[in-house]
């Protein structure tokens, strides 16, 4: 007889007071590339326009209006094919994270792309102009994405503009791995599903990347995402998530934690399954 996998009992000010901790949304970052990084830890959708400025402002001092065109940040249509601000270092996390396994999409996503850098040859265009003389469909840019070498930028009021970008050498196995523990870092416990519905992924996709963060080959994040000093959570905030933990869950329920797995939010993550 199957053992009963235990439940998550999280109540809103539990979960709205981690997020607000570990999204610097308690005290306002210091104006640097660094905390724009910070800020954009789990990437900003901007498909309402300035959205990103706006949750820029909430978590970095002295933001001005332009703060989402600094050089250190980067659009691209994201999790969901939404539009999203994300560092440009961790463009290949929020672009080959999302390529999908399945060999046809991933044929087709690596065709656009290909198309639209032999097209552009170094040039930047209208979205829907270069949609056009390529004869696409409107919209259909946005599933070259994944790719990696596909960038835009979206003012709100006028089509994208999309330029083409160098390939990236992270592994996608890699990439999906630093996706999800973005998205534990930054939302908290969660499951199998609403990682995948977040990313905009299939849920084999989804299923096999939890599955990899189980590996005690994935315990140690590389050296090139570690979690930055301001994302680690504070004693105060570990003792609510220890806190949280508790009660019973049939479904299983992911937890951000310390590669020994004795207590949350430090440096090198890694995941713990509450049973």
């Amino acid at each position: 007889m199957p053992r009963e996998i235990p439940r998550l009992e999280l109540s809103r000010a539990q979960i709205l007071s981690f997020r607000r901790q570990v999204g610097s949304l308690n005290e306002r970052l210091p104006a640097s590339a660094k905390s724009l990084r910070l800020a954009a830890w789990a990437g900003l959708q901007d498909s309402m326009p300035r959205a990103a400025l706006l949750s820029i402002h909430a978590r970095v001092k002295e933001c001005d209006p332009n703060c989402w065109e600094h050089p250190s940040l980067v659009q691209l249509w994201g999790p969901r094919f939404n539009n999203y601000v994300v560092a440009a270092r961790d463009l290949p996390v929020f672009s080959l994270g999302r390529l999908p396994d399945d060999a046809r999409r991933r044929a087709r996503a690596h065709d656009l792309a290909s198309r639209l850098h032999a097209f552009l040859d170094g040039r930047r265009m209208a979205n829907n102009q270069a949609e056009r003389a390529l004869g696409l469909p409107s919209n259909m840019l946005r599933y070259a994405a994944p790719t990696g070498t596909v960038l835009l930028r979206w003012d709100g009021a006028r089509d994208a503009v999309v330029w083409c970008g160098p390939p990236h050498d992270m592994e996608l196995r890699d990439a999906r791995l630093e996706l999800a523990r973005r998205y534990l870092h930054i939302f908290g416990p969660s499951t199998v599903a609403s990682f995948g519905r977040w990313a905009g992924i299939g849920k084999t996709e989804a299923r096999g990347t939890f599955a990899g963060l189980e590996s005690p080959m994935t315990k140690r994040r590389s050296a090139d995402h570690p979690v930055p000093k301001q994302l680690r959570l504070r004693d105060s905030c570990r003792a609510a998530m220890r806190t949280i933990c508790c009660g019973t869950r049939i479904e299983r329920s992911w937890c951000p934690t310390r590669n020994d797995g004795q207590s949350f939010g430090r440096r090198a993550f890694g995941l713990v399954q509450y049973s």
